[in-house]
């Protein structure tokens, strides 16, 4: 069967090819999500110990602006190696060990993390820090004493409480220096808005410590101006500006040069500053040291895809190749197995009705469900298919044997044709005449072609008309014949229900369940048609007293050629055919028809369709 199909088109091959790219895919995209993964990780590790550094520069830094040696460090590099993880060593410019967080004897790191000098930073050591190299909490001479911090503080909280009295909150903070400065959401008070009632220049003004230590800054400042053949024709001083972390010396002439910028001598002024800064501090603060982080020769760990790393992820990649296929292919024969069972039963011969067995409850089995349904419909549609030829033949048989029969004998002379013979001819005449009509409304209707010509029709005389053309025919088999509405809830307030529909039609429907009743109605019976709304439905009834239908007849009533009566006689009368043709004419029109019924007590036919609204002119029509 299958070698006919190409191979690249065979569903156990696709699904094959399908789970393989599916694998592959997979494959890569866990690779690159786990290589991302690890970058973005290595990253962040190394993002960390960059951080880690900084503290530990930050905070040997910070020791050795505020000690005149390196005595005692130990203990701040063992505290700071356990708070990192790291190995932390200081050792002095020609290698000689001061402090080393590891074991004696360890190896040192092939090169130098950083130089701690305080006076000769290139880092921001300190957030906010200074741009001219020196560690802001490098004061040396600058440091206050004891009682010109307390005479400071006093100042700085009386400060405070008159900036509070103008709406100025301000917060106090002390320098390395032991100076306390007060500032507010925008910085620095005396770079900031400060009430003229609070100005009164105590707190800024330069201690007896501050002012001597200016003046050998300035004497030191002179002397490399001297050494540098620079006179001053001008007069030059330097200022202390005071920030949050200690008072920044400034070289300033006596004036301000034309449009602001620096005059060579200020250049000079200022880099001789910095010089004599320098020889002022050096002093108090711990010589330069050369920081060493990390163990042995290597000072980072990194990420290495070695041959042995390649070697594993290419071997785990062809083993879940090798599972994919593998497990892709015992699927694929367990669900094409089935298929093939369907392929095969679906190329028998019709009139087999061959089924396929239910192996499983997947889709597949679902499948196979279903086709098996439609194999059992398509036999009861065969058995119906024969039984309504034969049931046709037998409907148009009789009335064309009644037909040939009486011509025959008319024709041989053994009948005259006398009235009666010719009223019997005619009866069977339009007896075929009927089957021929119902056969051809039920064929328009099943093709979709039924004509419908609709107008807005009021039911009680919908149920009028067909009453007036059967109340003679009841009136002869001794039925009596009523109509009833029942339109209170008509959507004009009039009483009156109406259905947008073809009128018609919809006394043919009527009258097919008229003349059924009066066929099963014995005599001293009675038949009422009926109108209601229910909502946006108007229901139609047809009640009748008559012998009714088994309850096993029931799903049966609206089939083509079926009869209460097995017999078929002339006496039930009919075609089969007038009930299928009310359900066509109905679900035709958007309804639809029901029956109930109990023997001995009469049936009653209820069509629903949907309501309308009266036309504009419903007044005048009534």
């Amino acid at each position: 069967m299958s070698s006919g199909i190409p191979l690249r088109k065979r569903l156990l091959v696709r699904l094959m090819i399908t789970s393989v790219l599916i694998a592959l895919c997979s494959v890569a995209a866990t690779a690159w999500l786990a290589v991302q993964t690890t970058t973005r990780a290595i990253q962040e590790e190394q993002g960390q110990v960059l951080a880690d550094d900084t503290d530990i520069l930050r905070q040997l830094s910070g020791y050795a602006a505020t000690h005149p040696s390196w005595a005692g460090v130990q203990g701040t590099v063992r505290r700071l190696s356990a708070a990192t993880g790291r190995r932390i060593a200081l050792t002095t410019a020609d290698r000689t060990p001061i402090a080393d967080s590891a074991r004696s004897r360890t190896a040192l790191p092939p090169g130098a993390a950083a130089t701690v000098d305080p006076l000769h930073t290139d880092t921001y050591s300190e957030p906010g820090a200074q741009l001219s190299g020196v560690d802001q909490r490098a004061v040396g001479p600058y440091r206050l004493t004891p009682l010109e911090r307390a005479r400071l503080g006093k100042l700085a909280t009386l400060r405070q409480k008159c900036a509070a009295r103008y709406g100025v909150d301000t917060t106090i903070t002390w320098t390395p220096s032991g100076r306390p400065v007060l500032s507010d959401e925008n910085g620095i008070l005396p770079n900031s808005t400060v009430p003229e009632a609070c100005a009164d220049g105590q707190l800024n003004t330069l201690t007896h410590t501050e002012e001597t230590a200016v003046a050998r800054l300035t004497s030191r400042t002179e002397a490399c101006l001297r050494r540098k053949d620079l006179s001053l024709r001008e007069k030059a001083f330097i200022s202390l500006e005071f920030s949050s972390m200690a008072p920044q010396p400034q070289f300033a002439l006596g004036r301000k040069s034309p449009g602001g910028h620096p005059t060579a001598m200020e250049v000079k002024g200022n880099e001789c500053l910095a010089e004599a800064r320098r020889e002022q501090l050096d002093p108090d603060v711990a010589p330069v040291a050369e920081l060493f982080l990390g163990t042995g020769d290597s000072a980072l760990p990194h990420f290495d895809m070695s041959n042995a790393n390649k070697a594993k992820i290419v071997g785990v990649t062809g083993l879940v190749l090798a599972l994919t296929v593998a497990v892709t292919a015992l699927v694929a024969t367990r669900l094409v197995r089935p298929l093939r069972a369907l392929t095969q039963a679906a190329q028998q011969p019709l009139e087999q009705h061959v089924r396929v067995p239910v192996t499983t409850r997947d889709e597949t089995g679902i499948l196979a469900v279903a086709f098996n349904e439609l194999t059992e419909r398509r036999e009861r549609m065969e058995a119906q298919r024969k039984a309504l030829v034969s049931d046709i033949a037998h409907e148009l048989r009789t009335p064309l044997t009644n037909i040939r029969g009486w011509l025959e004998v008319t024709r041989d002379g053994i009948v005259d044709p006398d009235p009666e013979l010719l009223a019997s001819l005619h009866e069977e005449a339009v007896l075929l005449q009927r089957v021929i009509d119902d056969l051809q409304d039920l064929a328009a209707a099943d093709a979709g072609t039924l004509a419908l010509h609709r107008e807005a029709v009021r039911a009680d005389e919908l149920l009028a008309q067909v009453a007036a053309a059967h109340r003679v025919g009841a009136a002869a088999a001794g039925i009596g014949l009523r109509t009833g509405t029942d339109g209170t809830s008509a959507p004009t307030g009039s009483g009156t229900a109406w259905i947008d529909a073809d009128p018609v039609r919809m006394r043919q429907a009527l009258g097919n369940l008229v003349s059924n009743a009066i066929r099963h109605t014995p005599d001293g019976g009675t038949i009422t048609l009926s109108a209601r709304e229910e909502e946006d439905q108007v229901v139609l009834a047809v009640a009748d007293t008559g012998s009714g239908i088994a309850a096993e007849d029931l799903p049966s009533v609206f089939d083509r050629f079926w009869r209460a009566e097995k017999s078929r006689s002339r006496r039930t009368g009919g075609s089969g055919l007038g009930l299928s043709i009310v359900r066509q004419l109905v679900a035709a029109h958007g309804g639809t028809v029901a029956v109930a019924s109990e023997l001995g007590a009469g049936s009653v036919f209820t069509l629903r369709l949907p309501a309308t609204d009266p036309p504009v002119d419903a007044d005048e029509v009534r």
